[in-house]
């Protein structure tokens, strides 16, 4: 800067504190604190002239209210409540079990060893005592096993005899069902037919023929179509006989089971059956066969009179 004063008049400025140099600048009074800064020492009061919260966009929400376009009214989802009534109960189960197991072990093995305690502090006398009871009930013990197992040998035979009385009775029905003609039968045997051309054969006849073939082991038999049993009845007259009330013609078809063999021995006999249908001018035909079917059945004849006797 120069040194040449500027002319009053040229200086466009109005005249302040600034032209009385720099020995005015220092001198002046001391600035002021700025607004809110309290001097040292002093306690800072609040400022009543907080600023103004800044304007905010048209159509933004502030905090706290709805967006634009929702029901003000609508009040807003509670958050999910938390499950720990749920969980502290579970928690809760899971400890009462342990401490219940927990237990349980203090007093097994506080039992295990107050016994054990008990027994290192009994006196001999005691300890033989207690040895004697033990044997006695090793005793009793072993005599009740004995006698379950003799009650179940017992059971065991019982059965046995009971399934094997039940096939005999089984066997013996079906013995007697074949003997009666209530079943049909089969087995080896022969077939013997009776020719009577001339109508001589009687009813002597037929009866001589079933009593040799029983005679000979014949088991069971048919004529005709009809069962021989223990009541068979032969009658009639010569070419008009019937057999338990059912007529028969010749040729006679006699159907037995048995001992082929011995049957057709029976029948040959001299003065047999063969011998005395061939003197009346008949022929009698035997065939031997490895199986022979006898189906004809009987009715069961219930008996009036008889009854079994229970003595």
């Amino acid at each position: 800067m120069s040194g040449t004063p500027r002319p009053a008049g040229d200086d466009p400025r109005p005249p302040g504190p600034a032209d009385a140099g720099p020995e005015v600048a220092d001198a002046g009074p001391a600035e002021a604190p700025a607004a809110g800064t309290a001097p040292a020492g002093e306690v800072p009061e609040p400022a009543d002239d907080l600023p103004e919260p800044a304007a905010r966009p048209a159509g933004e929400p502030t905090a706290g209210e709805p967006p634009a376009g929702e029901d003000a009214a609508t009040p807003e989802r509670a958050p999910a409540a938390p499950r720990r009534p749920r969980q502290r109960l579970v928690a809760g189960l899971l400890i009462g079990v342990l401490t219940l197991l927990l237990g349980f072990a203090i007093a097994v093995q506080v039992r295990s060893t107050d016994t054990g305690q008990a027994l290192e502090g009994a006196r001999e006398e005691e300890l033989v005592a207690i040895l004697d009871d033990l044997d006695l009930e090793e005793e009793r013990l072993r005599a009740q096993i004995a006698d379950q197992r003799s009650a179940l040998r017992d059971l065991s035979d019982t059965d046995s005899r009971s399934a094997a009385a039940l096939e005999d009775a089984n066997e013996r029905a079906d013995a007697l069902a074949v003997l009666n003609g209530t079943v049909a039968a089969e087995g080896p045997g022969l077939v013997m037919t009776i020719r009577d051309p001339e109508a001589q054969v009687r009813v002597a006849d037929l009866l001589d023929a079933i009593q040799e073939l029983r005679g000979a082991g014949a088991e069971t038999m048919q004529i005709d179509g009809v069962r021989v049993g223990v009541s068979t009845a032969v009658t009639g007259v010569p070419g008009a006989l019937q057999v338990d009330g059912r007529a028969v013609s010749a040729p006679y078809e006699v159907v037995v089971i048995g001992s082929p063999q011995d049957l057709q021995t029976a029948m040959s006999i001299p003065g047999g059956v063969v011998d005395r249908v061939g003197r009346q001018g008949g022929s009698v035909d035997i065939e031997q066969r490895d199986r022979v079917v006898v189906d004809a059945l009987r009715p069961l004849d219930e008996p009036q009179y008889a009854q079994p006797d229970t003595d």
